[in-house]
């Protein structure tokens, strides 16, 4: 036994430096945020890619078409624009985007509920956190992003998981029973279509039945319809138009603009929820990102503005990005890989479950090692359905089916699966298949 004269040997925290403090304190944290999956699968394909190797890119989701070139002549025009913008937006630009939802979608978007963010990523996250203590109800799949943010926002992650079977859609009956669940919690239902990592939106009754459950139940919608402008018929139906009271909506210049690295997003807030909810958005924004950048903002109003131009834009992007799905999926599907065909972006949901037990002798039992495996052995990156919500024993992954000349096909008439820049799709998918085929 030690004596009360003795020394003490244990170091004293006190004298600790500020790195082993910050390890000593990590070490106790089981809530660290990681580094999202999908800009982790990006730098690893450089990594490979630097190192000599021949990569298909299908991990990463970035727009393949260049960025609209009048809003790229906007934003040069204004390079020299140095002066913070009010911490709401631009008004031109948020009147702007006003008035282009309401002609698109047929919603009624109001200028002064209207909030510019730097990318609607954070707007999100912003909404996250104005909210009093929720259920954020997340479909899995669904983005790698939205649980993590719930949980950094202090709010409960709930997930609504889907089936092949259901399309990868939450139907209204699995809304309602999680409603039922602690009624006396707000429940915030993340609503993303057409979706990432599947391509699919629900039909319009399937989603005028999930707007009635929501009404009656007073949930919250959070609809993340960032690719709703890249619907491959043009035909994107807005969750606000069934449910326009208690639907938040959010968009950007990320996806059908080619303006990801921009980072711009807008957010419409209905004036039925009250004042209360977006005065704490903009509280969040003037203590966060102050103001999004002054020339993306005037760029923006020009990629918001309603011209032939842009009609003809989306509308080839559309065709696109329709022909290269449907062509993914049939050759997948082919091969047995049970893919549903896209309804709008550039995203398919493979799954790999009709191979279960060859994969299995080869020691793959988890999407993750599915998708290592894939990289390693066939030189394609995919991210694993683990990432975006799944069971890690589903054998599904995302693939993202941007690996082409989008400059080159935007151009372009006719078949687009007979153009040279679709070629590398097509070997990536064939590597697919073809590494499939040497499991068995």
């Amino acid at each position: 036994m030690k004596s009360a004269d003795e020394p003490n040997t244990q170091p004293d925290s006190r004298s600790l430096p500020v790195s082993q403090r910050l390890e000593t304190a990590y070490a106790k944290d089981d809530a660290a945020t990681r580094a999202s999956d999908t800009l982790l699968i990006n730098e690893q394909s450089r990594l490979l890619e630097s190192e000599g190797k021949r990569i298909y890119k299908f991990g990463f989701g970035q727009s393949p078409f260049p960025v609209f070139a009048p809003a790229v002549d906007t934003l040069a025009e204004h390079a020299a624009d140095k002066d913070y913008l009010p911490v709401q937006g631009l008004p031109a630009l948020r009147h702007q985007v006003a008035a282009f939802h309401g002609e698109v979608d047929a919603t009624p978007w109001e200028a002064s509920r209207v909030v510019v963010g730097p990318g609607s990523k954070l707007l999100l996250f912003a909404l996250m956190k104005a909210l009093p203590e929720s259920d954020i109800l997340i479909p899995a799949p669904s983005w790698v992003s939205y649980a993590p943010q719930a949980r950094m926002a202090g709010q409960r992650a709930v997930r609504l998981e889907a089936t092949f079977e259901t399309r990868w859609q939450v139907t209204a009956e699995h809304l309602e029973a999680h409603c039922q669940a602690e009624p006396e919690r707000l429940k915030v239902l993340v609503f993303n279509a057409p979706g990432n990592p599947t391509g699919l939106a629900p039909t319009v009754d399937e989603q005028r039945r999930l707007a009635d459950v929501a009404r009656r139940h007073g949930v919250l919608v959070l609809a993340d319809e960032i690719y709703g402008l890249l619907q491959h018929r043009g035909e994107h139906r807005a969750f606000a138009r069934d449910y326009p009271e208690g639907t938040v909506t959010t968009g950007g210049l990320s996806k059908w603009c080619g303006a990801g690295g921009w980072r711009l997003g807008v957010m419409h807030v209905p004036t039925g929820l009250g004042n209360e909810l977006f005065a704490r958005l903009l509280g969040i924004a003037s203590e966060t990102w102050s103001s999004v950048t002054s020339p993306v903002q005037q760029a923006a109003v020009t990629a918001y503005t309603r011209t032939a131009a842009l009609d003809a834009y989306l509308q080839r992007q559309r065709e696109v990005l329709s022909e290269i799905g449907q062509w993914c999926a049939a050759r997948l599907n082919a091969a047995n890989v049970r893919t549903h065909a896209p309804d709008g972006g550039f995203y398919l949901f493979p799954d790999f479950k009709v191979h279960r037990q060859a994969l299995a002798a080869r020691g793959i039992t988890t999407s993750a090692e599915l998708t290592r495996r894939l990289l390693e052995e066939a030189g394609v990156a995919l991210l694993p359905g683990s990432a975006f919500g799944c069971d890690p024993g589903q054998l599904t992954v995302r693939l993202a089916y941007v690996d082409f000349d989008g400059a080159a096909l935007l151009q372009s008439t006719g078949t687009v699966m007979d153009h040279e820049a679709s070629r590398v799709v097509v070997e990536g998918i064939d590597a697919i298949v073809d590494w499939l085929q040497q499991q068995a």
